[in-house]
C-alpha cells in the first residue's frame, strides 16, 4: 500500500513526492505516461553528444529564494542570461521592444529619456483593454503591433490577438533602456547537469518508487494507495465530462549542423515569416563545448500534447465546472499546469508544490511514523542584485 500515488513526473509531482517523502517519511509511487521524468523540462543528449531539450527551451529563472534554496537541493548552477532576438523586416533586433531595438528598426538614435514620447506618439487609445490586441496598440501602436506581435501570436495560437486575453501580451514587457535581457529576475541560472539530471536527484529518495510509460487509467485501480496527487488535464481525469478544454500543442523538429554556431544568441523568433515561431540553439543554454550545434524549430500546432491553456473566458468558465467537481474529491489535490489549466513558469509550479506540500501537511499532522530526511544543498549560487 502506497501513502501517495503521484500521477505526473514534472515539476509538480516530483516536488510534492520528495517533501511527502524526506518529510513525512511516507511512501510515493509516481507515474508518468511518457518514457522519463521531468515533464517537459526533460533533457537529453541527442546522437551528437549534445545537450538538447527535447520539448523546447526552459530558461530556469526566479525572484523566490525559497525556490532556488530548494532546488539546489538537487543541482548546482550554470549562470545564464537569457537573450532573444527576433527577425522582423530582414535584420535581427532585440525582444523584448528596447531602445535599441527602436533605432536599428528605424535608423533612429533616440535616447532613453526620448523613447517614451516615441512610443506615446504612435499609441492608439482604448477605451478599455480586454484583448491582447489591446495591450500593445495602446501603449506602442498598431505599426510595431503589426511587426511583432500579431503574426506571431496567430502562429502560436491559431487565433487573432483580438481574440485573446490580454495576459498573452502583457507578459512580454516593452523596454525604454538597452536592457537586452528576456527576464530580469534576480536569480537566472540553468541545472549545471541539465534538468533530468536534477529531477533523477529529487526521486531518488528510497520512499519514492518510479513508474514511466504508464497510464493512470489503466493503472489506478490496480495500485493500492491512500491518496491522490494529480497533475495531469482536469478534464481528462473526468473523463471530458463537460467537454474537452481547449490547448495549444507544439511540434519540435531537432536538427544537427555540422558548424560551431548558427545563430547569434539562443533564440530567434520569427514573428513575420516561416511557419515555425522560433529557432533554439542549445550550447548557449548550457555552456557545452562541442565542434557541432543542435537546434530545434518549433511549429505550434492544434494538436498533440497539452502545453498552453487557450487564455478566453468562456475556456475558464469550462475550467470552473471541472475545478469544482475537482474540489469535492476527497483525499485527491490536484497541482499544476494542466490541473489548474493556467500558464505557469517553471518557479511557480515549485512555488505552488511546496505551498501545496505545507496544505497537506497542515491537514494531515504528523500521522507517519518514518524518518525525515535533510539533504544538503549541492550549491546555491550567489544572488546577483537587482537591476537598476
Amino acid at each position: 500500500m502506497y501513502d501517495w500515488l503521484i500521477v505526473g513526473a514534472g515539476f509538480a509531482g516530483s516536488v510534492l513526492a520528495e517533501r511527502l517523502a524526506s518529510q513525512r517519511g511516507e511512501r510515493v509511487l509516481v507515474i508518468d505516461r511518457r518514457h522519463h521524468v521531468g515533464g517537459n523540462a526533460y533533457d537529453r543528449l541527442d546522437e551528437a553528444g549534445i545537450l538538447i531539450h527535447q520539448y523546447g527551451p526552459h530558461i530556469f529563472h526566479t525572484n523566490a529564494d525559497s525556490v532556488v534554496d530548494y532546488l539546489s537541493q538537487f543541482t548546482a548552477w550554470r549562470p545564464y542570461e537569457h537573450r532573444v532576438l527576433a527577425m522582423v523586416d530582414g535584420m535581427l533586433v532585440p525582444i523584448p521592444i528596447n531602445l535599441d531595438t527602436i533605432n536599428r528598426l528605424y535608423g533612429l538614435s533616440l535616447t532613453s529619456d526620448e523613447l517614451p514620447a516615441w512610443f506615446a506618439a504612435r499609441a492608439e487609445p482604448v477605451a478599455e483593454i480586454r484583448t491582447s490586441e489591446d495591450v500593445v496598440v495602446s501603449a506602442i501602436g498598431r505599426e510595431l503591433y503589426e511587426k511583432f506581435f500579431r503574426g506571431y501570436t496567430r502562429k502560436q495560437w491559431g487565433l487573432d490577438p483580438s481574440e485573446l486575453d490580454r495576459q498573452v501580451t502583457a507578459r512580454v514587457p516593452t523596454r525604454t533602456n538597452r536592457d537586452d535581457r528576456y527576464f530580469t529576475d534576480r536569480f537566472q541560472a540553468m541545472p549545471a547537469q541539465g534538468y533530468t539530471r536534477m529531477f533523477e536527484r529529487m526521486l531518488a529518495h528510497p520512499n519514492i518508487s518510479v513508474m514511466t510509460n504508464a497510464e493512470f487509467r489503466s493503472l489506478r485501480e490496480f495500485i493500492p494507495h491512500r491518496r491522490l496527487i494529480y497533475t495531469g488535464a482536469i478534464d481528462e481525469y473526468f473523463d471530458f465530462r463537460f467537454g474537452r478544454l481547449p490547448y495549444r500543442s507544439l511540434r519540435f523538429v531537432h536538427t544537427t549542423l555540422d558548424t560551431h554556431q548558427h545563430q547569434p544568441v539562443a533564440v530567434v523568433n520569427y514573428p513575420q515569416s516561416e511557419a515555425y515561431t522560433r529557432i533554439t540553439e542549445y550550447k548557449y543554454l548550457t555552456g557545452q563545448e562541442h565542434p557541432r550545434t543542435s537546434l530545434t524549430y518549433e511549429y505550434p500546432s492544434a494538436e498533440g500534447d497539452p502545453y498552453y491553456p487557450v487564455p478566453r473566458p468562456e475556456n475558464q468558465t469550462l475550467f470552473k465546472r471541472y475545478e469544482r467537481l475537482a474540489q469535492a474529491q476527497p483525499d485527491v489535490w490536484f497541482v499544476g499546469r494542466l490541473a489548474t489549466y493556467r500558464y505557469y513558469n517553471m518557479d511557480q509550479i515549485v512555488g505552488q508544490a511546496l505551498a501545496t506540500y505545507r496544505r497537506i501537511d497542515a491537514q494531515l499532522g504528523r500521522l507517519s511514523a518514518g524518518p525525515q530526511h535533510a539533504v544538503r544543498p549541492l550549491h546555491t549560487m550567489p544572488q546577483p542584485s537587482v537591476p537598476s
